[in-house]
């Protein structure tokens, strides 16, 4: 049965500024009910703590280690492998990596750097791993959504270099599975006590069911009409957090 549910944030809880009707509390009535909560992001824009500034002002009470980051998850990728990152990566988290070495850059890694997504930078970003430096994906997102637009997300540019370079990404953030059982650690569950609960068809939803986990679709945030039939995985789907929650509830059992 369900003891735990792992999270998504933007799409899921909140849309650019706005929270999805009824999320602060269907967050709430979980942690009540004694599910475990993790709450596991792509988010490539804020750091962690902006993050969880992010959420309380929005209403949403989490402890520091129920968050879990892929540019977290990247840094510490880099800092235990000793590598020197070329960032192409938003401006917002460049501070995350600011202790790490990146003069004469052996390795790169890709978030969603937005306007730094220029021929320049990106043409680096190759050069670098054509010379055989390994290229790390803050997730590998196709697009989400801000301000009801959807906008590219860093996924495509990664699979430009891996094209171009002839290498492999390594993912740090969902879909990747390594993602997903390093939250799991967190929680001493196994995988198929989980419920993963993401707008993303592709990063949340099968990311998960790859790595053991169940996972619901809501249709909300980039959500597009359809979604729930683009994998042939078994999974749930919900209008909202609210109705994906009370699924969880329904299959719950503290014991």
């Amino acid at each position: 049965m369900l003891k735990a549910l792992f999270i998504d944030l933007s799409g899921v809880l909140y849309v650019g500024n706005k929270v999805i009707p009824g999320a602060v509390a269907a967050v709430a009535k979980a942690r009540a009910k004694q599910l475990q909560l993790r709450f596991v992001t792509n988010t490539s824009r804020r750091t962690r703590t902006q993050i969880l500034m992010d959420l309380k002002n929005l209403g949403f009470e989490l402890a520091e280690e129920e968050l879990f980051t892929a540019p977290i998850a990247a840094h510490a990728w880099l800092q235990e492998k000793q590598l020197r990152p070329y960032c192409l990566i938003h401006q917002n988290i460049k501070s995350e990596f600011s202790d790490l070495i990146q003069t004469n850059p052996n390795a790169v890694i890709i978030g969603d750097a937005e306007q730094d997504f220029c021929y320049d930078k990106l043409n680096r970003a190759f050069q670098l791993c054509q010379q055989g430096a390994p290229l790390l994906g803050i997730g590998c997102n196709r697009f989400f959504k801000l301000d009801e637009q959807l906008l590219l997300d860093a996924g495509p540019f990664i699979k430009a270099i891996e094209f171009a370079a002839s290498t492999q990404a390594i993912i740090l953030g969902k879909p990747s599975r390594d993602f997903f059982l390093q939250a799991l650690a967190s929680t001493n569950l196994q995988a198929d006590q989980v419920l993963m609960i993401g707008d993303d068809i592709y990063g949340d939803v099968e990311g998960a069911i790859n790595a053991g986990l169940h996972g619901c679709l809501v249709r909300t945030g980039k959500y597009q009409q359809g979604d729930e039939n683009k994998i042939s995985l078994p999974h749930q789907s919900a209008d909202s957090i609210v109705e994906a929650v009370d699924y969880a509830l329904l299959n719950y059992r503290n014991s």
